[in-house]
């Protein structure tokens, strides 16, 4: 990861509902949440949320998809694993001591969702 990623990423969760919203993201997994429902969790005006997935999206760290006239918003967590690798690269390189234990990545759980079943009408 360069610095450059890394200091946009950093600039991006520098700030309470971003860093907020993304916590949620994260929490939520891979499957996201909408729009509304992060606003009404965090209690965050549209407009405002808005502003702030934006710039999360800008920096990489959330994706949106759209289904129906709903906007998904998922953590990036390949851009949090990269990011917490660059910040733990060579971690207790100088002292090479066991008190840092190799970084464990974030890997949540993939939803596999089962295929949907043709409905027959009752004629």
């Amino acid at each position: 990861m360069e610095s450059k990623t890394v200091v946009t990423a950093l600039a991006a969760l520098a700030q309470d509902t971003r860093l907020a919203v993304y916590r949620l993201l994260v929490q939520q997994g891979p499957s996201g949440l909408a729009a509304g429902e992060i606003a009404g969790q965090l209690s965050i005006a549209p407009a405002t949320l808005s502003f702030h997935l934006k710039e999360l999206s800008h920096a990489g760290l959330v994706s949106s998809r759209q289904e129906g006239r709903f906007v998904f918003y998922a953590a990036n967590f390949d851009a949090m694993n990269a990011l917490v690798a660059f910040l733990t690269e060579n971690c207790c390189a100088a002292d090479c001591g066991p008190a840092c234990a190799p970084a464990v990545a974030c890997d949540p759980v993939r939803i596999v969702r089962a295929p949907r079943r043709a409905t027959r009408s009752k004629a």
